[in-house]
């Protein structure tokens, strides 16, 4: 098997000045994704899916109504994308800050996608989720933050999807993501299958104000699921997704 497409580097901080992307949030927080703008990605990016890297999605009928947390695991630009094609509902998500220039960023915001600017503590980001889910919507967060590249998860959770799980008080359904690290190697003709598994949702107890600590917990106890599917997942392969989906 040939080697992985080399990545650049990671870019964790972006120059330009918190009030760059607050007509970003704005427009987020007082509107729904844009039916001209997330329609046409939904389908192209669905077709590509589907054709190139034979995707296919289980255990949607997890997802609940009104507002969710979606969590999946993170090793592909196109994991958000795995996520919420195959969704009937218009998935929502942070972006990192860098994507958000010209044409681009146009498009993302009005296709319902806001800005986190990484390495950074962007309350601005945690205030347009919050958004989100109180007008009934779904949100996509990662509880690893970055893309951990090696088709391999992160060691430990950010506390990050802890805090907005447990402020929001809203349910979370767990993601796993198989063979999703090996999607750029598009770029030498080589298309990797992709399956997506959505687990039953849990909702954990609402605080008000929660600690540090109570966050991390939150997060560590989302990615304890998003782990144990990933694992069965990685054990049973392409052909056994189905199953992994009804035992989540």
């Amino acid at each position: 098997m040939s080697a992985n497409v080399p990545l650049k580097p990671q870019v964790y901080t972006d120059p330009r000045p918190a009030e760059f992307f607050d007509p970003f949030h704005a427009r987020v927080r007082d509107a729904v994704p844009e039916t001209r703008v997330y329609e046409p990605v939904r389908m192209a990016t669905l077709w590509f899916a589907l054709i190139c890297f034979r995707a296919r999605a289980y255990g949607t009928e997890h997802v609940p109504n009104g507002p969710v947390i979606l969590a999946p695991n993170h090793a592909s630009f196109m994991d958000h994308f795995f996520t919420g094609i195959f969704l009937r509902r218009r998935v929502q998500f942070m972006g990192k800050s860098q994507m958000f220039k010209g044409l681009g960023g146009w498009i993302f915001s009005h296709g319902g996608v806001f800005p986190v600017r990484r390495g950074r503590h962007d309350e601005a980001a945690f205030t347009t989720a919050f958004a989100v889910l109180s007008r009934g919507g779904p949100v996509v967060m990662y509880c690893e933050g970055g893309r951990t590249r090696s088709g391999r998860l992160a060691e430990r959770a950010k506390p990050g999807i802890g805090r907005l799980a447990v402020e929001s008080g809203v349910p979370v359904v767990p993601v796993a993501i198989l063979g999703s690290h090996r999607v750029r190697n598009w770029k030498r003709f080589s298309f990797p299958r992709v399956s997506v598994v959505f687990g039953s949702p849990l909702r954990l107890a609402q605080v008000a104000d929660p600690s540090r600590d109570q966050q991390q917990a939150a997060a560590d106890v989302i990615f304890d699921r998003i782990r144990a599917q990933f694992e069965a997942l990685g054990r049973v392969g392409h052909r056994g997704a189905a199953a992994v989906a009804r035992e989540a």
